[in-house]
């Protein structure tokens, strides 16, 4: 008698047997995606081979792999000790911007690997700081930090340069986060600047007073030209005639008693009549 396997049982074994195959077509990966801002290097049985673009690809399973790398603008971070020209201690904080280049990846990957930050990157911020601080005083490093921007961008670009076989990456931008400087310097600075603003203070009230006294020079100035030109006029109108008048007629304003003086122990009156 031949014993038959129950339908429900083949269905089982084909739906284990699915799942199986399915899990080792995941498993072998014969196909990569590569995500915008991405780029892979294919390396075949250990040596490059190709760099695919953003999409989806097939590979072989088990003989090619998979090395990705991000091609949009990446930045980079060095915090290093430095010395300026006046020999004083920097601690400064720079950042990198840059971008891989799809075209050298292939090589990149091949001498260097995915290690390019530190290996490339670092060590050419590190060089470059330094190289820039060292041409100008801690004080410059403040007051001319876009020249000493561009000092730094030109020394990393050179690095990178000496340090790379190809068109590897690109840097994009350099900038300054942070100089900080001993307690000492910065006591000096704001010795300085204080020294400048009570300067400044002095300089502001000297020519306040310069001023004043200019204006007081003019006020003079002017009261006399107007008693001339007063005297001028009485003179003009008459002289002991007219001093006379005002006379008379400042003693009916003023009072009932007009001004007098002593001679000999006896009350003269101040004014004498013309004959």
């Amino acid at each position: 008698m031949q014993n038959t396997i129950p339908t429900q049982v083949k269905l089982l074994v084909g739906l284990v047997l699915g799942i199986l195959g399915i899990t080792l077509l995941i498993a072998l990966a014969p196909f990569t995606i590569v995500e915008p801002g991405e780029a892979s290097v294919i390396t075949n049985l250990g040596k490059v081979d190709r760099v695919l673009d953003p999409g989806i690809h097939w590979v072989t399973p088990l003989t090619e792999s998979v090395n990705t790398f991000d091609v949009q603008t990446q930045k980079e971070t060095v915090n290093t000790a430095a010395s300026s020209k006046d020999l004083q201690d920097v601690n400064a904080s720079i950042a990198v911007t840059y971008n891989l280049n799809r075209t050298g990846l292939g090589d990149l990957y091949k001498t260097v690997g995915t290690d390019y930050a530190s290996k490339i990157i670092d060590p050419s911020l590190q060089e470059g700081i330094k190289a820039a601080t060292a041409k100008y005083t801690a004080e410059e490093l403040i007051t001319k930090r876009s020249i000493v921007t561009d000092e730094i961008l030109t020394n990393v670009k050179l690095g990178v340069d000496e340090r790379t076989e190809g068109d590897y990456l690109t840097i994009t931008a350099i900038a300054i986060i942070d100089f900080k400087f001993s307690e000492s310097f910065n006591s000096s600075i704001e010795a300085k600047v204080k020294a400048e603003q009570d300067a400044l203070t002095a300089k502001n009230k000297l020519e306040q007073v310069k001023y004043e006294a200019a204006q007081t020079v003019a006020s003079a100035q002017a009261q006399a030209e107007s008693i001339r030109i007063q005297a001028a006029a009485i003179n003009a109108t008459g002289g002991k005639d007219y001093v006379a008048l005002q006379w008379i007629e400042a003693w009916k304003t003023g009072g009932s008693k007009v001004p007098t003086y002593m001679m000999n122990g006896n009350e003269q009156f101040l004014m004498q009549l013309p004959n």
